[in-house]
């Protein structure tokens, strides 16, 4: 993981590069998140970043946000993750390795699952699981129940349940074959499931789109990369919960996730 000679200044603000362009458009919110979260967040359009690699360098954590970038044409997140894959892929690489933080929202683990960097089976980079079209038939947008499954996630930790929206029409994640499924429960790959908060299974619309075994989000192996289909960018704060005013309230919110990413460098 990251070490503490890696960490510099405890007293300097953690660093959050968020790619933007194309049709990424929760890089806004999600830099508020971060900020609030403690951290400094730049955004900075991809083509920029393709012209200076050196950039990446500079932060500690890597944030692809939600959006649909190229009008999802082709499929949700292909042509920008083909573009960083031939233009940035050994930076990013190296960056993973180094122990930093990625963390890819929405159309962000859509891209990143498409580069492989999750769930990444045997470190080898190479895509194994895609995120398809709703069972449903239509977009998605509503709010879900998730469980962590992945403690040892520096992107999760003290984390149990928490309600976070969802906004999408491609979210059901599904592997290349059984084996991959497999794996991905068996080695701690699964970081997020839908939940039913009532009990029982989590039948639509309590799972959204029909992902297997209910998957919501999952890590590679050292869990410091982490995909995942709902917004916890959307929900920062109890007010943005759509039954806050009839005092519902969360032990704990999309914040936290953020506040994970922060603190592991801290």
């Amino acid at each position: 993981m990251y070490s503490k000679s890696n960490m510099g200044d405890a007293t300097l603000k953690v660093k959050i590069l968020i790619f933007t362009g194309y049709g990424l458009n929760a890089d806004k919110e999600l830099k508020w998140a971060f900020d609030m979260a403690g951290g400094e967040a730049d955004i900075v359009h991809l083509e920029d970043i393709i012209e200076n690699p050196a950039i990446i360098d500079r932060y500690n954590i890597i944030a692809f946000p939600g959006g649909f970038s190229f009008g999802d044409h082709l499929s949700s997140g292909k042509i920008y993750a083909n573009i960083v894959r031939y233009k940035l892929f050994d930076k990013i690489r190296g960056f993973i390795e180094n122990g930093k933080l990625v963390i890819g929202i929405c159309n962000g683990f859509q891209i990143i699952t498409r580069l492989g960097i999750v769930p990444s089976l045997d470190n080898n980079y190479k895509q194994t699981v895609s995120l398809l079209a709703n069972n449903s038939g239509h977009f998605e947008d509503r709010w879900i129940t998730v469980k962590n499954n992945n403690p040892n996630s520096p992107w999760l930790t003290g984390i149990d349940t928490m309600s976070l929206p969802v906004r999408h029409g491609e979210g059901r994640l599904v592997g290349m074959d059984e084996t991959v499924i497999n794996r991905l429960k068996n080695e701690g790959h699964i970081a997020l499931t839908y939940i039913n908060p009532n009990g029982g299974e989590a039948v639509y619309p309590f799972n959204p789109n029909g992902s297997t075994l209910d998957i919501a989000g999952i890590t590679n192996a050292k869990g410091n990369v982490l995909g995942l289909m709902p917004h916890p960018e959307a929900y920062i704060c109890r007010e943005q919960h759509p039954n806050w005013t009839e005092g519902y309230a969360e032990t704990r919110t999309g914040l936290d996730i953020f506040k994970n990413g922060i603190n592991y460098f801290k």
